[in-house]
């Protein structure tokens, strides 16, 4: 039985573009099976440092780029969406169609590294959208946030936004000036690190108001291994993903996986190593591989180092698309220090870690109920999160298979009486109440927990804070009595199913965010 489409609010408006790494093509994947969450309005190739077509007219030789003819990754996932499109929107009717998917897919600025000599249709799909997001009045659709997410270098986001400084310049002193100055507010570039050089040498100098958020973290790339937490490391099992990624239809077959064969490009790599399988750490380096990861089991998870970018945008009721401060599955960002609008854990990466080495970061979530001076597990942030990702994804592509609603599992609701923002003099005690329902009637649990990490303005590090959970629903919070005005706490609702067996479960969240009056 179809059930109708799950309540969310507006979504933001998304442009990705990325580079033909073996991690984009899984986070592309993801992303696809998120489409009825987002309003995807572009996929653009672009290059980057480890991924450029090159250009025989100005001597410039291609780097790890396939062969022309060869299809590219937001095709070879577009293709294998076209093969499920129907059975997804059995679940949800707001999955778009693979036609529509190709017809927003564009080359962008691909040539060499930090390109951005011409305007290509990729750049010019982008430049449309930016266009749209100036001039557009408040209220108006194309007035809503838009994010342009650079999974490889930001060439191709610098060359639209070059574009359309120069189409606002055109315009009337007055209008140029509101034009500029209403994309700032609305532009949100996301990236994993600067792959190129263009947002330091173009964009943050002549943009200084557009947001940047650093979405960096190693949990999702080739070193999850580091971040993962021990009991959910099963999750990147080939056993695990056998049963819940590989085996489950034409989107799961597409899936990279360690030992499956595959290549990114025709021709030696040295560091594209994933696709071998029975060779040693000493065979390879013999072969002339360089290694920047450790070997793994056939099978087992390799990376999807460009999902932060997408997952800070999951309609999961976490919310962390509205500010970076939030917190979520792409981790948690602030604002960097002397910066203007750059956001970011704090960890910088130029290329892929040692293996073994973990980067110091600057935003650290701790364990509730955890000693004062207990160091946090490296990345808690997202790991705290990485069990329901991971089954989201199982999920989700379950969907894909299961030609009947009742097939497949599918994700809780949870709302909260009043509302989601609140506000309590110091010293209050605040009773909040959510309830959670289950499509498919399942069981659900509903706990709540406190996130004083998060926000713009958090009570002071080591805030005692009192937070009784009565297991049905209902919290309450004390507002410390020496709280500050106008500092904030968050506070979540967090509700998982409890599906048939076999069936991975769902969890949903609701963030309540209580300002001290």
């Amino acid at each position: 039985m179809l059930r109708q489409p799950y309540p969310r609010t507006d979504a933001p408006r998304v442009i990705v573009t990325t580079d033909p790494e073996l991690d984009d093509l899984n986070s592309m994947l993801r992303l696809l099976l998120h489409a009825n969450e987002l309003d995807l309005i572009g996929l653009v190739y672009s290059a980057s440092g480890p991924h450029h077509r090159g250009c025989a007219a100005r001597g410039v030789a291609p780097f790890r780029w396939p062969a022309p003819g060869d299809i590219l990754h937001i095709d070879q996932a577009v293709n294998a969406y076209a093969q499920v499109e129907d059975t997804l929107r059995l679940h949800d009717p707001r999955y778009p169609t693979a036609a529509y998917l190709r017809s927003i897919t564009a080359l962008g600025n691909v040539d060499e590294v930090g390109d951005m000599r011409e305007t290509t249709p990729g750049s010019r799909l982008i430049t449309d959208a930016l266009l749209d997001c100036a001039t557009a009045a408040d209220g108006e659709d194309a007035a809503r946030p838009l994010f342009v997410s650079a999974w490889g270098g930001l060439n191709t986001i610098a060359r639209a936004l070059l574009d359309t400084d120069a189409a606002l310049s055109s315009l009337p002193s007055t209008e140029a000036e509101g034009g500029r100055a209403r994309l700032g507010e609305r532009l949100v570039i996301t990236a994993f690190g600067e792959q190129d050089a263009t947002w330091r040498t173009y964009i943050e100098r002549v943009w200084p108001d557009v947001e940047l958020r650093q979405v960096a973290t190693l949990i999702w790339g080739y070193a999850a291994r580091l971040s993962v937490l021990p009991e959910d490391a099963e999750t990147l099992s080939p056993g695990w993903m056998r049963e819940h990624v590989s085996a489950v239809g034409p989107m799961g077959a597409a899936y990279r996986v360690w030992g499956d064969g595959k290549q990114m490009a025709a021709g030696f790599d040295a560091e594209d190593y994933f696709g071998l399988r029975d060779v040693s750490e000493e065979e390879l380096r013999a072969q002339g591989y360089m290694l920047f990861s450790t070997l793994e089991e056939p099978g087992a998870w390799i990376s999807e180092g460009d999902s932060s970018n997408a997952a800070l945008l999951f309609d999961n009721g976490l919310r962390s698309w509205e500010d970076a401060t939030f917190g979520g599955w792409g981790g948690r960002q602030s604002l960097d220090p002397g910066a203007r609008a750059t956001y970011s854990t704090g960890m910088v990466l130029t290329g892929a870690p040692e293996p073994g080495h973990v980067p110091a970061v600057r935003e650290r979530d701790r364990v509730p109920g955890a000693p004062a001076d207990a160091e946090p597990p490296f990345e808690y942030m997202v790991a705290r999160f990485w069990r329901a990702i991971q089954n989201e994804l199982a999920g989700r592509l379950a969907w894909s298979v299961a030609e009947r609603f009742e097939d497949a599992n599918h994700p809780p609701l949870v709302e909260v009486a009043g509302g989601l923002t609140r506000s309590a003099a110091p010293g209050e005690s605040l009773t909040l109440r959510a309830t959670a329902t289950d499509p498919d009637g399942d069981g659900v649990d509903l706990r709540w927990w406190a996130y004083p990490e998060a926000g713009r303005h958090p009570l002071p590090e080591g805030t005692p804070l009192a937070l009784s959970d009565d297991g049905d629903g209902a919290c309450t919070l004390t507002v410390p009595a020496d709280a500050e005005p106008g500092t904030q706490v968050h506070l979540i609702a967090e509700v998982t199913d409890r599906p048939a067996e076999g069936r991975p479960p769902f969890t949903r969240y609701a963030r309540v965010i209580v300002t001290v009056a």
